[in-house]
This record gives C-alpha cells, structure tokens and sequence, in this order.
C-alpha cells in the first residue's frame, strides 16, 4: 500500500500538534540522548578534575575488570534472579487480577476494588519498604499470626535469611504493582465484543470456557508486547528495595547492578566503572528486546517492531 504524503496544508492544519510533538521530540534528545555522550566514561580512566578531554583512554579495560570481578558477577546472578521473580510475578497476577476483576458483576465493588489496587502504586519505595519491615519484624503481624497458629514455634528475623529476601522482594513488587500494571489488560478486556461472551453462553460454556476460549485469546496481543517490553527491563530488579531492606547479613543475595554502579561510581569515585556497569545493563536489555520481537514474529506473534 502505497504512503500516504503529508502535504504543507496538513501541517498547517494540524500546527498545534506538531509543536506538541516538536517539544518532546526536543525533551528526548535532550535528556535521553545528549546524556549518551557520558558514556565515553567507560573507556577511559576518568578523572571530573580532567574532563572527558583530558582523562586517559583506557579502552576496555573496565570491561575487562567487570567481568574478572567476581563482586560484579555475584550481583549479575542477583539482578537477574529478582529481575525474572519480578517479570514472572508481576506479569502473571496482573493478568490474572484484571480477569478476576472483570468477572465481578457488582459495579460499585469492582470499581471499590480497582480504585484500591492502584493506591500502592503511589507510595514510595521508602514507605513500602517500611511496612514490609513492620509486617515482617519479629514482633510484626505476620510473625504474630504464624507463631499464634501453630506454624512457627517462635518468630523467625525474615530479615537475616538469605533464602527469604528475593520471595520478599518479589511480594513487594506484586503488591505495589499489581493493581497499576492490570489497568491495560482491563481496558484490552472492556474492548472484546460482547457478542463473543453470549455466543458462548449460548453453547453452554461457563466463565472459565469464556475466560478460555474469549478473554484470553482476545488479550493475547496486548500480553505478548507488554511482555516483550518488560523482558528488557529483567536488568532493572531494582534499586531502592533492594538497598532499603538489605543489610549486612544479606548482601550477597541483596546487591544489585544498579547499587554496584552507586557503590563504585559514588562511593569509590570510580565513574568509568560505574559507567561500564551502566553501558552493559542497557546492552542486555537492546539485545533481550530484539530477541524476544524476533523469537514472538517467528513464532507468528504480533511484536513490537
């Protein structure tokens, strides 16, 4: 099908959009794509002092200290692990929050229930994290409850167990994000023909035949490019919970990529690495984007480019 061209009096007409579109055009490259330019950091020893035109080029010899480091290879396994937890977690219940919710007949009970799964979304890190330390404290509620039924002997510190951090952090991540990230497939769900769920009705099917054979073929493109959008972001487990509820006795298990750039390129001074680091997560996630595009069209999904 041949383009169609966009003449002068098109853009004349629609002049107003085009300055709205000029001025995030403008928002992007200046504070998405100028700050690219840092990146020259990794390849040298860079000293603020000198700039980026008087420090010495080093080449990749930061890459080559990253992957020798086994620090840095420890909080790969670590980002990786929490970043999969999370996409698993998060992904799943939002899908299965927003069917369940459309399968609530009450108007004013669903949207009662839809307007409180947002509100965690809105709440900082700082006062999610704090909640968690509350609940999950020695003295805390789940502690009480556990020990008051017969399932614990004695309350257990949640806090010091390497095994418990990564399942605390994946809950933290459900519970603030389930209700927010359920809002598209809600609205891919109120799109569906309702023709569709009385043909069923009619050959006798139940919600479960309609949840199978409607709601959730009719969904499955929005399921597959939020999917690919999020395979991207398995690097980006996260900072803030990860370095609130962290301590001493779990850092092997609680250090991420993003604390490892804050701790060389803050604490150490050390900017080239921490920029190194950086350049290596946004790689992984190019390269897991790509692949997933590719792999869902191979295997004749709808993907995002």
């Amino acid at each position: 099908m041949k383009a169609k061209r966009i003449s002068w009096k098109e853009i004349k007409r629609q002049k107003f959009l085009m300055i709205c579109t000029a001025c995030f055009v403008v928002y992007g490259i200046i504070f998405y794509y100028l700050p690219l330019a840092g990146w020259i950091m990794a390849f040298q020893n860079y000293k603020p002092k000198d700039g980026f035109l008087g420090s010495e080029f080093v080449g990749l010899e930061k890459f080559k200290f990253l992957f020798s480091d086994a620090t840095f290879l420890q909080v790969i396994r670590n980002t990786l692990a929490m970043g999969i937890l999370n996409l698993v977690a998060t992904f799943v219940m939002a899908i299965v929050f927003a069917i369940l919710l459309n399968e609530v007949r009450l108007v004013v009970g669903k949207k009662l229930v839809q307007t409180i799964s947002y509100l965690p979304h809105f709440l900082s890190w700082i006062i999610v994290t704090g909640i968690l330390h509350d609940a999950l404290s020695s003295t805390g509620v789940v502690n009480e409850l556990l020990t008051n039924w017969g399932i614990l002997d004695g309350p257990v510190n949640f806090f010091a167990n390497k095994s418990y951090f990564w399942p605390i952090v994946a809950f933290a991540n459900v519970w603030k994000e389930t209700g927010w990230n359920a809002i598209v497939y809600l609205a891919a769900i109120t799109s569906i023909d309702p023709g569709l769920y009385e043909a069923v009705t009619i050959d006798g099917g139940g919600r479960w035949a309609k949840i199978r054979h409607i709601t959730l073929p009719s969904i499955k493109p929005t399921i597959m490019i939020l999917l690919i959008m999020n395979i991207g972001n398995v690097l980006n487990a996260g900072f803030e919970v990860q370095y609130l509820l962290g301590n001493g006795l779990v850092k092997s298990v609680s250090d991420t990529i993003d604390i490892y750039t804050l701790t060389w390129g803050i604490s150490q001074n050390d900017y080239s690495l921490g920029t190194a680091a950086g350049i290596f997560k946004s790689v992984v996630a190019i390269v897991l984007i790509f692949a997933a595009n590719k792999f869902a069209k191979r295997n004749g999904e709808q993907g995002m480019f």
